[in-house]
């Protein structure tokens, strides 16, 4: 790889956006193409595949194969809540290679011995997410059922463009949350955002069920191509 080629990687990386190399196998030739270019790409197509899966492929485009080397932020998850379906939420996402963070500003929930190996905060969430780096590569789940900690988070989700955002509560109690933040600023393309009732419906009963239908919308949402994720609405 060039010396430009790998300072311009570098510092896409740094800055968490995506780039993919492509390596045309005839004669090796390299070039970086940039996630905000991908529609311009004559690979276009290949290229949003393989950053939505968050794959390197060889593929075949008009006789040529050319080896797609994606390069992808890692996903970061953020819940608001150390409540119990947290608790097992946390590990899950863990497990799927997520940065987790959990936020919680009630100490009796926030607690290391409830969320050992987890980036825990007990702070409430105008303080504890700016320092985060949000971001579109970033899953935000609220689960406190309090309006004085949910809804604040919910704004900054909407304002940092996550990939992802849930919200737990029945419909009735949602609408009620729609009414709040519509009341503080949100517009309805914000609002539309937001899964509620969180989760694919599976059918969940205990926490670590919910868990598992929270963890599965989520993955939905960032492997599956728009036209997939509408049908399985």
């Amino acid at each position: 790889m060039k010396t430009e080629t790998l300072a311009l990687l570098n510092a896409e990386r740094a800055a968490r956006r995506p780039v993919i190399v492509v390596t045309d196998m005839s004669d090796g030739i390299q070039r970086l193409v940039k996630a905000v270019d991908f529609a311009a790409d004559p690979l276009h197509a290949e290229l949003e595949k393989q950053l939505r899966m968050g794959k390197s492929a060889m593929v075949e485009v008009d006789g040529k194969k050319q080896f797609l080397n994606v390069y992808a932020p890692t996903a970061k998850l953020v819940i608001i809540g150390a409540v119990h379906i947290s608790q097992a939420l946390a590990p899950l996402a863990r497990s799927l290679d997520y940065d987790v963070t959990v936020v919680d500003p009630r100490t009796a929930f926030a607690s290391p011995e409830r969320f050992p190996d987890v980036n825990l905060i007990a702070e409430w969430p105008d303080e504890a997410l700016p320092p985060l780096g949000i971001d579109r590569w970033t899953a935000f789940v609220a689960v406190t059922h309090d309006p004085k900690i949910d809804d604040p988070a919910l704004l900054h989700a909407f304002e940092k463009g996550c990939f992802y955002i849930g919200a737990l509560g029945s419909r009735k109690t949602h609408a009620k949350r729609l009414d709040r933040l519509k009341a503080q600023g949100a517009t309805d393309a914000d609002l539309a955002r937001i899964k509620a009732p969180i989760g694919l419906n599976i059918g969940a009963v205990s926490p670590s069920e919910i868990a598992v239908s929270i963890m599965a919308e989520i993955t939905a949402e960032l492997r599956l191509p728009k036209d997939a994720k509408a049908a399985a609405a």
